[in-house]
């Protein structure tokens, strides 16, 4: 049987992971996921790559709906994700409540993971923060840029730098093995990214798609998603 075809962003990885055996067990149908930074899943997407379901930030959902790529109507938010800082298991844990305490553990890293700077959510904002920190060249050779957040965390727990540290959405930081989330980045450096499923205007199978998306929103899947780390969107 034709799998449900689904282009996400890394940050819904583990709650759609954690969903497939009851959306397989509700449809019969599998679930074929790409998950990748959102540039690229929305390049591939307008490269014609087969989907039924895409799931990226609320911008370019809207981008993709006025564009014609994307069911309007069909969008439903997951929730809000929060960029974080992560340490390997085990590793001693910065103090991340202020600006100071941000630069200090920036800093004082071996070397810094994080997702594309020009393609990735996380990683374009995370540029944007040690440039306001003013560290972006003293840090310029322990910087470790990876394809997108799940490789950065991957690379980060096999790090042989002690005191290295990483830089992704919490998301893909609480389902990576090996690291841990320290905190999410200061209020005054903080990226809250909503992220949307939607229909895709070429989707094979839009009613299987239209119910993919009603179980990732659904009530029954609010605790997965709250421990997957999405928060609810504000009132």
């Amino acid at each position: 049987m034709t799998p449900l075809h689904l282009l996400s962003g890394g940050a819904a990885k583990g709650l759609v992971s954690a969903l497939q055996a009851r959306f397989l067990a509700q449809t019969g149908l599998a679930i074929e996921g790409s998950f990748n930074a959102v540039g690229m899943m929305r390049d591939q997407l307008l490269a014609g790559a087969p989907c039924d379901v895409v799931i990226l930030t609320d911008a370019l959902i809207t981008q993709l709906t006025e564009s014609g790529h994307v069911v309007a109507g069909s969008a439903r938010p997951l929730g809000v994700v929060k960029t974080g800082i992560a340490v390997k298991d085990g590793a001693a844990t910065p103090l991340l409540d202020n600006e100071a305490q941000l630069r200090q553990a920036l800093l004082s890293a071996s070397a810094v993971y994080f997702p594309d700077p020009v393609k990735a959510t996380a990683g374009i904002h995370f540029m944007n923060v040690l440039k306001q920190l003013g560290i972006d060249v003293e840090l310029g050779d322990r910087l470790r840029p990876c394809p997108n957040g799940a490789a950065a965390m991957q690379a980060l727990s096999q790090a042989g730098e002690p005191g290295a540290i990483g830089c992704t959405q919490v998301t893909e930081i609480i389902f990576a093995p090996g690291v841990q989330l320290v905190a999410a980045l200061p209020k005054a450096f903080e990226l809250a990214t909503i992220y949307t499923a939607a229909v895709s205007s070429r989707a094979a199978l839009p009613q299987a798609a239209a119910a993919l998306i009603d179980l990732l929103t659904s009530e029954e899947a609010a605790g997965l998603r709250s421990a997957g780390g999405f928060e609810p969107l504000p009132e």
